[in-house]
């Protein structure tokens, strides 16, 4: 049966939020089904696309497709994929791009040295310059992610070294960004995260002592493994028949882990770095009282990663908490939708006020981020129109001003609103009464605790890595944003 494909048009370089399990045993076969259930856990990190691969005894048997993980499984998918003792699986959304069955993970090769399989959650910085390096060398590419550029940067490697793990070794000196990788060989199961921890990867051990690598830990707890700990930046732990070792050749920064997956990307029940996303969210929820305090009667958080940082808020401020949005569950979520007319569709059908709550009240509305703009227009409007008194809108995160190059959708400056409006243009724009955004001092404040270190470079334009110049294509936006000193 051929494979539905959904063609979307787009400028610039695809860049991915994904989500990667991997699973490794000695004893049990039943790897495509645990796999499947963790995907499960992750699907919120990408729905578009998924698939697995299965390793048995060195021979890769892999499926995957455009759609959500339960649509693309069938029973019978499952069984075709057979046993095995190790698998690797993806879900994965293309923020901008063609959502294809090509640029589905995993990636299987085939190699002289034997066939690989490749998960991947992150976005390569210099992948269009290794990409073009490999055509003239007579690479062809099926897809536009940057799997294939990993892909052939360890093959190469993997001609020049003794190993399959000396291959990813030498292969992350070549790579710059952000990158959590697992890589299957007919015989290992290697864990990779690159030197600056940008994107998330943590280890886990299963009762029956099937070791597990996933993007967040509640993909570990569906199957009752137990959280071993996080990949340190850099670090790539190698799992076979010999037992589990740490390669920390490229390790030693502090780490600059994306912010978006406390504030939006992870599942409130995951831990990330040591630190509880529920209890980070808020906490956040706590500072933003603190810093933007309002004289109201109630509030309420936009699911559903505003509800953690709402109830920090109420608990900061006083102010009543209540339940003031009713999710259709049905829907996907809107910021990570690659166009902006589904962007708005999705919006327009996502939430419903519930009018007791808010009617004739002064209400604080607490949201994850203001990124373009139309979500909390609408939002506001429809408490609006549920009869609040007042509407107090606010940010658990600092104003959206900058790029991102490691992962997250924004393909122009252009496109978000605290770029472009002062922070009273965006409060009339959407219509609320008073606007606040979270500081970045506040933002950078929930990992003192745990000595964790932070990109903030979308708040900031301040990155932790240099950016080749060919991404900054809006570099003159840029000095005349600064020269404007724009403060929130």
């Amino acid at each position: 049966m051929q494979s539905k494909v959904q063609e979307v048009e787009y400028n610039g370089k695809p860049k991915e939020e994904c989500g990667v399990f991997g699973i490794y045993s000695n004893d049990v076969t039943d790897v495509a089904e645990r796999t499947y259930y963790s995907l499960y856990a992750l699907q919120h990190r990408g729905q578009e696309s998924c698939g697995i691969a299965v390793n048995d005894e060195g021979i890769i048997n892999y499926y995957r497709d455009v759609g959500l993980v339960p649509d693309v499984f069938t029973h019978e998918r499952l069984e075709k994929l057979g046993e095995g003792n190790m698998a690797i699986g993806h879900v994965r959304y293309s923020k901008k791009g063609n959502i294809t069955r090509s640029n589905a993970e995993p990636l299987v090769v085939r190699h002289i040295k034997g066939p690989m399989a490749i998960s991947h959650n992150g976005c390569l910085i210099n992948g269009h310059k290794l990409k073009k390096e490999f055509e003239l060398e007579g690479g062809i590419f099926h897809g536009t992610n940057d799997a294939e550029v990993i892909a052939y940067t360890i093959t190469a490697q993997r001609l020049l070294t003794g190993s399959i793990e000396k291959a990813v070794e030498q292969a992350m000196y070549k790579m710059q960004g952000a990158y959590s990788l697992l890589v299957m060989s007919p015989s290992k199961l290697i864990a990779a995260r690159d030197p600056m921890g940008f994107r998330p990867l943590c280890m886990g051990q299963t009762k029956d002592n099937c070791i597990v690598f996933a993007s967040e830990s509640c993909a570990l707890d569906i199957l009752g493994a137990v959280f071993l700990r996080d990949l340190e930046p850099g670090e790539i732990v190698i799992v076979s028949h010999k037992g589990i070792e740490s390669n920390k050749t490229h390790c030693g920064n502090k780490g600059s882990l994306c912010l978006f997956e406390y504030l939006y990307f992870a599942r409130p029940d995951s831990i990330i770095n040591g630190i509880s996303v529920h209890k980070a969210r808020f906490n956040i929820g706590r500072i933003l009282a603190k810093e933007h305090p309002a004289n109201a009667d109630v509030v309420i958080g936009v699911p559903d990663s505003g509800i953690d940082a709402a109830l920090g808020y109420a608990k900061e401020s006083g102010i009543q908490y209540d339940v003031g949005f009713i999710k259709n569950r049905y829907v996907t979520r809107s910021f990570i939708k690659p166009t902006q007319n589904q962007r708005d569709d999705a919006v327009r059908i996502k939430f419903n006020a519930i009018k007791p709550i808010v009617s004739g009240k002064s209400v604080v509305i607490i949201d994850d981020s203001i990124v373009r703009g139309t979500s909390s227009r609408r939002i506001v409007k429809l408490i609006r129109e549920a009869g609040a008194r007042e509407v107090h809108m606010r940010i658990s995160a600092p104003p959206f001003i900058d790029l991102c190059y490691f992962g997250t959708d924004i393909d122009s400056r252009k496109n978000l609103i605290a770029y472009k409006m002062s922070n009273d243009e965006i409060t009339k724009h959407i219509g609320a009464d008073s606007l606040g955004f979270l500081s970045v001092k506040g933002i950078n404040s929930i990992g003192e605790e745990h000595g964790c270190g932070f990109c903030d470079g979308c708040f900031t334009g301040v990155y932790p890595i240099e950016v080749p110049d060919e991404l900054h294509k809006d570099k003159f936006e840029h000095k005349i944003h600064q020269e404007m000193q724009i403060k929130f």
